[in-house]
């Protein structure tokens, strides 16, 4: 068996030749492509941000699944298997499917049905103006952090790949990005990114395969990353989670709460830039049907993230140690030993696949709240609609060029996973208190939903500040998140009580088709033939999803 490598992080340099640049710039040729393609079919405002509402639900089921499989996910899901070990599927098979479930189940029908634009939106009808002009601007913020996150993990890839300068990366992917998504708005995006994720397990699939023969197969790698700086507990799930003395230093009660129900409900049922794409389906079976779809590759996804970062772990002993590699490097590091020219071309474009996908997303989401939620809705709506696509057109590039900038605040930090989760506590966690809270309680009046979510957020901020300063040890950031989420749902749900408690709520003729109980009798049963089939049944696949996410812990408690 081969013994670890030690290799720095300057010293990591692909040799691509002609073949790999061909292979990339075909695929730049085709999402462009694509781009021009769905152009054609952009009429109106409902068209370019919604898909015109007319997309199956595998299509927009897989746009939803790789929306989320950006650079980030990849590179820093490979960090955390380095730093954390197998305690990262808790990001899966807790932290996201039954989410996902959820979304489909329970909530879909409330977005979908209303005929709202955006969750914000959703927000102003529950509530009132000021709630979705502060969702919306929180929201704007956080994608195009997001979105500078994305860009800087694009950066750091291509630079230490290919020898790009950081300036050339940035532009070439951003312009790509920029050009199908201003051509042909959410069609575009979901369109490229259903062939997005195929290209990305395309690229990360031999990675997997190669690095587990190299370590003697899944039995070999168990045992390497036993004598590792992890140990026994980088092989488990839920050991020693009644305490903190596990990778992750985060007992059951943070994981469960923290990260399975406020962080995860937080983000997969209240982020737009996810429910944007369920939002483009044809009817309200496909958008229930769409994040559930998205589940079960989603359950699979730890194959190709989480193991190549504890193979990496195993083979290069300096990886995330002073002076050696950091631990976002870990799937360059595998590319760059394992993969011949041609199936290095398309690991390096299921790199840039993930990246688009991701910025592809933050941007299309950002360009919808910010032209309907903030400029329409609060500014001046009394434009055509044809004004509103040009100015859709003109976020998109604000958006790209916001990323750019905030892309070096990403660059100061080691695992950018922990940097996006602490955004995630920020401002998933306290809408998703207001938004359940909302949606199942009726009393709760429109600036209890208001101030809720503007000291819920200030709550989150201020923990994850308090930690930073020493006053509060949460042992690792993303223990940090985990309980900075919690203390937000928390603080939102106590100041949305006593509001409620000296404010009035709104008639219930405003809140028809709003909250759980309150139908709306005008709207129209939408349903298609076939979908009455069980295997068309949002509960039954929902349900199926979570049951295999459990049993997929039963190896690796």
């Amino acid at each position: 068996m081969p013994h670890a490598h030690v290799l720095a992080a300057q010293d990591l340099r692909l040799d691509v030749n002609v073949l790999d640049y061909a292979i990339l710039a075909l695929y730049f040729l085709v999402v462009l492509g694509i781009g021009f393609a769905a152009k054609r079919a952009v009429k109106t405002s409902l068209d370019f941000f919604l898909s015109g509402r007319a997309l199956p639900a595998w299509i927009t089921g897989l746009a939803f699944v790789s929306a989320n499989l950006a650079a980030i996910e990849i590179l820093g899901m490979a960090a955390n298997g380095a730093q954390y070990g197998l305690m990262t599927v808790h990001y899966y098979w807790i932290g996201a499917v039954p989410a996902m479930a959820f979304l489909g189940i329970v909530m879909m029908p409330f977005y979908y049905r209303s005929k709202v634009h955006s969750v914000p939106e959703f927000m102003r009808r529950r509530f009132n103006g000021a709630t979705q002009l502060f969702n919306a601007s929180t929201f704007a913020v956080a994608q195009i952090l997001i979105a500078g996150i994305n860009l800087y993990a694009l950066a750091l890839v291509m630079e230490a790949l290919l020898g790009w300068p950081l300036w050339l990366s940035v532009i070439v992917s951003a312009a790509i990005v920029l050009g199908y998504i201003t051509l042909g708005g959410l069609s575009s995006a979901i369109y490229n990114e259903v062939l997005q994720f195929f290209v990305i397990i395309a690229g990360l699939v031999p990675i997997v395969v190669i690095g587990l023969i190299r370590v003697g197969g899944f039995s070999g790698l168990g045992e390497k990353v036993r004598q590792s700086a992890l140990g026994d507990g980088g092989m488990h799930t839920w050991a020693q989670t009644a305490g903190t003395d596990n990778p992750l230093s985060a007992n059951w009660v943070g994981i469960v709460l923290g990260l399975g129900f406020v962080l995860s409900f937080g983000y997969w049922t209240t982020n737009f830039a996810e429910v944007q794409r369920a939002l483009s389906a044809r009817n309200t079976n496909a958008a229930r049907l769409t994040p559930i779809i998205a589940a079960y590759p989603k359950l699979l996804i730890p194959v190709v993230t989480v193991i190549p970062g504890l193979i990496a772990l195993v083979l290069f002993s300096d990886l995330g140690k002073p002076g050696g590699p950091v631990y976002n490097e870990a799937i360059p590091l595998l590319m760059d030993k394992f993969l011949p020219n041609g199936v290095l071309g398309i690991a390096v474009t299921g790199l840039l696949a993930s990246f688009m996908a991701g910025m592809a997303a933050n941007i299309s989401g950002f360009n919808t709240v910010f032209t309907y939620d903030i400029w329409k809705s609060h500014v001046n709506g009394d434009h055509p609609d044809e004004w509103y696509v040009r100015l859709g057109r003109i976020a998109t590039v604000g958006g790209v060029v916001g990323g750019i900038g905030t892309a070096f605040i990403a660059a100061s930090f080691n695992n950018i996973m922990n940097y996006l989760q602490s955004l995630f506590s920020f401002f998933n966690a306290p809408l998703f208190a207001t938004f359940i809270i909302g949606l199942f309680w009726r009393r709760m009046t429109a600036w209890a939903g208001f101030w809720g979510l503007v000291t819920g957020t200030a709550a989150a901020f201020a923990s994850y500040i308090l930690y930073k300063a020493g006053v509060i040890d949460f042992r690792t950031e993303l223990n940090a998140s985990f309980w900075g989420a919690g203390i937000a749902f928390v603080v939102n749900a106590i100041v949305s009580v006593v509001v409620t408690r000296f404010t009035a709520p709104k008639p219930e003729s405003e809140l028809r088709g709003l909250v759980y109980g309150l139908t709306d009798a005008s709207i129209q049963d939408d349903a298609m033939s076939g979908d009455a089939a069980w295997y068309r049944s949002p509960v039954v696949l929902g349900v199926g999803a979570v049951v295999l996410a459990a049993a997929f812990y039963l190896p690796f408690i």
